[in-house]
């Protein structure tokens, strides 16, 4: 696990004289390359010339990183001069700064623009499927596999090539991401049509304290069609290891229409006697699945709506492996298993089995978490944590984030310090560049994000700032103006740029000589976007044009999708 700070700063207290030394060790190493380079020697970066065609994106904001801290390859898109000169690299993240707010309010940020210079704009990922879409390519490295790592399913994946009994434990040992980066997010939950929190609907609980929940378990329920529609008649929960602890027959609420036998392998024979309802199987499974326990299975959004039960941390395999198709596609459970599993299911002719279904989902969801994320993308790469690289690579690292974004991204030897605002990632931050012993830092400001999710979901707000919007659409297309929609600076947004700029030349004050920024800001007003897709797709009630929120649309998501990139050497 990574260590935590309150460690660190006790051992910071009682062990000053070691610090001493440490900083007579680094500054012999900077002097020696003093002596190679002349004691007036800096260290400096400037963007290359684009070429006309070219866009940068943040997989080379990245390559920056591993260039200067690690073995990286050299970054095309600019030139860093004697690189061996800086010490420190700190990595700013600040999502909803995009390029056309920015410019447009660029009196605001004379700090920025006096440390980093002008930025260069990045091409931001056109559709994020989750939020952390945008940390992901800046936080994790792409690296080509060896060419005898390039077929691990055909290894350690499948249980027939296992000839030892490992515990759970030693099997989600070691893995490149924690289990729950690969748990759905909230957005991922509801494009693909999860329950959460209905009337009707029970809820997974927290599990007794003191008590040991199952970590992660497998479902996999068949339905029958009735006169209210489909009904539960199977439930099944196995384990990591394959063993089922719940396997039981349900009698439906209401009278059957169609046995589903084809699919669901369920006759009428296997039904008579059946007493277990709905109201015993959701009493039986609340034993088992707790809040904490991560949930597996395949297209997993119909089985909990079967059992009228919501759980919001799941692992979908129907997303996991994702279609090399449109975005709605999804691969069958029996296409992913004869592919990664080398295993035919679904053949008896007799149905589905509830319980093989649910093994195969599990042992799918098993080579992702083992192997990492892009595991069945192609056998030539894989990714990396980025602070797990530059950990390889004999370097300090620390992060500084939402507990969610620091559980996800920190190494087993990385610095890690959850932290609930943008002020307490300042004072973190800055403790951290001013730390001779660290050479990455990782930090967010997250309160203009924040205020634009705030303003999206404030329907006032909202239809207040869209109207404006058309206003000056119409305003500019009668007038010939094709600079689109200008940002209107409220007082509070005001406010939280100026503070955003403070902010970041107080982090710049405390970097050490020649020690490298870079901030990149990611997308801009992305939840206004989603919102607007919403009030599309949806029967909203609005007095507006339809074909001017598709305008206005348009406008703000190209808007969104150009991020920028400023890097700077003090």
């Amino acid at each position: 696990m990574p260590s935590s700070h309150s460690k660190r700063e006790e051992e910071e207290d009682i062990a000053p004289e070691e610090d001493d030394s440490n900083r007579d060790e680094a500054n012999a190493k900077t002097s020696n390359f003093y002596d190679v380079y002349g004691p007036q020697a800096k260290a400096g970066v400037e963007f290359k010339t684009p070429e006309a065609s070219s866009t940068l994106n943040f997989e080379e904001v990245q390559q920056l990183v591993t260039w200067v801290l690690a073995d990286g390859f050299m970054p095309s898109w600019v030139f860093v001069k004697n690189k061996p000169l800086i010490p420190k690299v700190v990595m700013l993240y600040v999502p909803g700064l995009d390029a056309a707010l920015y410019l447009s309010q660029h009196r605001l940020f004379k700090g920025l623009e006096k440390c980093c210079g002008k930025p260069r704009p990045v091409l931001a990922l056109r559709y994020m499927s989750h939020e952390n879409q945008t940390i992901d390519a800046l936080l994790t490295s792409k690296l080509k596999r060896k060419r005898e790592e390039s077929d691990p399913a055909r290894t350690k994946s499948n249980p027939e090539n296992q000839h030892d009994d490992p515990s759970p434990g030693e099997l989600l040992k070691d893995l490149p991401f924690p289990i729950t980066f690969y748990t759905l997010t909230t957005k991922q939950l509801e494009d693909n049509n999860y329950v959460l929190n209905q009337p009707g609907f029970l809820s997974t609980l927290p599990a007794p304290s003191g008590s040991s929940p199952n970590e992660m378990l497998a479902l996999d329920c068949e339905m029958c069609i009735t006169e209210e529609g489909f009904e539960l008649t199977r439930a099944t929960l196995v384990t990591i290891k394959g063993e089922v602890i719940l396997d039981k027959l349900v009698k439906p609420t209401n009278a059957i229409k169609d046995y589903n036998t084809r699919y669901s392998g369920i006759t009428p024979e296997m039904l008579d006697g059946v007493t277990t309802s709905l109201k015993d199987i959701q009493e039986d499974f609340l034993k088992q699945v707790y809040k904490e326990t991560v949930l597996v299975g395949h297209s997993l959004e119909n089985d909990l709506l079967a059992l009228k039960i919501s759980h919001n941390l799941v692992i979908d395999t129907a997303v996991l492996y994702q279609h090399p198709g449109p975005r709605s596609y999804k691969a069958a459970l029996r296409v992913l298993a004869k592919r990664y599993l080398k295993r035919e299911i679904q053949q008896s002719g007799n149905g589905h089995d509830s319980t093989e279904d649910a093994r195969a989902a599990m042992e799918l969801a098993l080579l992702k978490i083992r192997h990492g994320p892009d595991f069945g993308t192609g056998p030539s790469v894989f990714r990396k944590k980025l602070l797990k690289v530059l950990s390889d690579n004999g370097k300090t690292t620390s992060i500084i984030d939402d507990v969610a974004i620091v559980k996800r991204y920190a190494s087993e030897s990385s610095h890690a310090f959850p932290v609930a605002s943008d002020e307490e990632a300042l004072s973190k931050a800055v403790k951290e560049a001013r730390n001779e012993k660290v050479h990455f830092v990782w930090t967010q400001f997250s309160e203009l994000h924040r205020f634009l999710k705030n303003q999206a979901e404030d329907a006032e707000k909202l239809n207040a700032r869209l109207a404006q919007m058309i206003s000056m659409l119409t305003c500019h297309k009668k007038s010939g103006d094709k600079k689109g929609i200008r940002w209107s600076l409220t007082s509070e947004l005001k406010e939280i740029l100026i503070c955003l700029d403070t902010r970041i030349r107080s982090l710049y004050a405390a970097l050490p000589t020649n020690a490298m920024l870079i901030i990149c800001t990611g997308h801009g007003d992305i939840a206004t976007v989603d919102r607007l897709n919403k009030m599309l797709s949806e029967p909203v009630e609005t007095t507006m044009c339809r074909d001017s929120i598709v305008k206005v649309l348009a406008e703000l998501k190209a808007q969104a999708e150009v991020a920028l990139c400023f890097v700077g050497v003090k």
